[in-house]
Formats: structure tokens, C-alpha cells, sequence
């Protein structure tokens, strides 16, 4: 699967910019400064060793701990690369993040949840990750995270993303907004249905609006907007009169 993921790419394929390559008479010629490692914070050794090899598979590398106490021994010394945490991990999750923040931890977080726990991946988006992706994911999708996040080398091009979201949540219509709180607060379409006291039917159909209108796929993608543009300053979009709702709902999970 791997392999085709790369074939299918290969015609269209940018060079990260953390390889600091350069294409001449069709040749690729890297600096010879490594390129940023990968920290994997997780307690699956298994998955731990899978990812070790998919990072190795694509000239990267990838170092693990087993414990979010482990993990933030080592944070102090780390100066470059970027984070895969999983928030589930007993004893340290979420609090891995606050404890990171607290002692000036700049380097971008990818956190990882259970599929369908968006109350989770909201809260660790609030508490400064930059992205969230749900197990079990595919390896495209990892790399795909992990290349966004790599290249968000500064503030501002975060803030753009958050303001970026604000503006295609704001052409939402009321109810569409509506679907897509319920979906961040991690409602199922039968309980949105419920609670908006309409048929499940309506919800796919608002939901499928929805999605066209914001660019998205699935429910994890449209929320990630969401928390997005919550983070994004209160002016951008539609003014709050044309707003009933928020940019995002004030439901949010805290």
C-alpha cells in the first residue's frame, strides 16, 4: 500500500521544505543537515515500531517514548521536529500538553484520538495542538499531518489557517451550523436528530450542505475547521448579527 501511495504521488510531489533540496538537470541533491526526527508518544510498542518504520521508509527518523512523564524529561533538549501524541495514554494525555506549554515546548503536536471522540480532539486543538487524526489511520494520512504540521514554521501561518476557517464556516447557513456544533460536541446524526427535532434524513441532507460548502469529507475534517476558527481573532467572517450561533458553538466541550 505504501508503495502506491508514493507512485501515485510521484508526478506531483514537493520536496518538503525541512529536506532543503534542490531539483538541477533532474537531479535531487540534499544539504547534508538532517532533517527534523519525529517523537512518537505512546504507550502501543507496536505502533510505535510501525511508525519508526514508516518514518525510516521516507528518509526521516522517528524516536519513541512509552510515557508522557518520559516525554517530557526529553523536551527541554529538543530543538527541531515535530510531535505524534497519543491524549488517550492512562495516567498522561491531555496533561502532557498543558505541562509542554508550561515550560515553552514551541514544537508543532499531532494528536492522536479514538475514531469518532471528537470531545477529545477539540480539547487537545484548544490546548494548542495543530492537528488531530483518529485511530486506526492509514500511512498517507500520518505523512499527510505530519508534512502540514512540519511546515507551519511559524505563528502566523497558523493564525491564516484559523482565519481561513472562519471565513468558509461563516457561509454556513443557520442550520448547517447548527449540524455542525452537534458534530463537534460529538453527536451522532440520530442524536443531532433528536436534538434539533428533525428526521435523521434532514441531517444527512444538511450535513451533505455542509460539507460541500466547507471543502470537507468527513465529520473529522469539518470539525478541525471548526475548532480552527474558534481560535481565529473575533472580527474575521460574518459579523456576529449574521451569526446566531457563533463561529462555532458556545457548546464547545471546555
Amino acid at each position: 500500500m505504501r508503495e502506491s501511495i508514493f507512485r501515485r504521488e510521484e508526478r506531483n510531489y514537493t520536496v518538503p521544505w525541512w529536506l532543503g533540496s534542490q531539483l538541477t538537470d533532474a537531479a535531487m541533491t540534499f544539504e547534508s543537515a538532517p532533517p527534523p526526527s519525529i517523537y512518537i508518544v505512546d504507550d502501543d510498542a507496536a505502533f510505535c515500531r510501525s511508525v519508526e518504520r514508516l518514518m525510516r521508509s521516507v528518509g526521516m527518523t522517528a524516536i519513541s517514548f512509552a510515557s508522557g512523564p518520559a516525554f517530557l524529561k526529553a523536551a527541554p533538549d529538543l530543538a527541531d521536529g515535530c510531535v505524534i501524541l497519543d491524549v488517550r495514554m492512562p495516567g498522561m494525555g491531555l496533561e502532557l500538553q498543558k505541562r509542554l506549554k508550561l515550560i515553552g515546548f514551541r514544537l508543532p503536536i499531532i494528536v492522536m484520538t479514538l475514531k469518532g471522540d471528537m470531545e477529545t480532539a477539540v480539547r487537545a486543538m484548544k490546548g494548542g495542538a495543530v492537528d488531530f487524526i483518529e485511530k486506526p489511520f492509514d500511512d498517507e494520512k500520518l505523512l499527510d499531518a505530519i508534512n502540514e504540521a512540519m511546515a507551519m514554521e511559524t505563528a502566523p501561518v497558523h493564525d491564516r489557517e484559523s482565519m481561513e476557517a472562519a471565513k468558509r464556516i461563516a457561509r454556513l447557513s443557520p442550520r448547517e451550523r447548527q449540524v455542525l456544533d452537534k458534530l463537534v460536541a460529538g453527536r451522532l446524526t440520530k442524536q443531532i436528530a433528536y436534538d434539533l427535532g428533525i428526521s435523521a434524513r434532514t441531517v444527512e441532507v444538511h450535513r451533505a450542505r455542509m460539507f460541500a460548502r466547507l471543502g470537507t469529507r468527513t465529520p473529522a475534517e469539518a470539525v478541525r475547521l471548526a475548532v480552527l476558527a474558534q481560535l481565529a481573532p473575533a472580527h474575521v467572517g460574518s459579523p456576529a448579527t449574521d451569526r446566531p450561533y457563533g463561529v462555532v458553538s458556545r457548546a464547545l466541550p471546555k
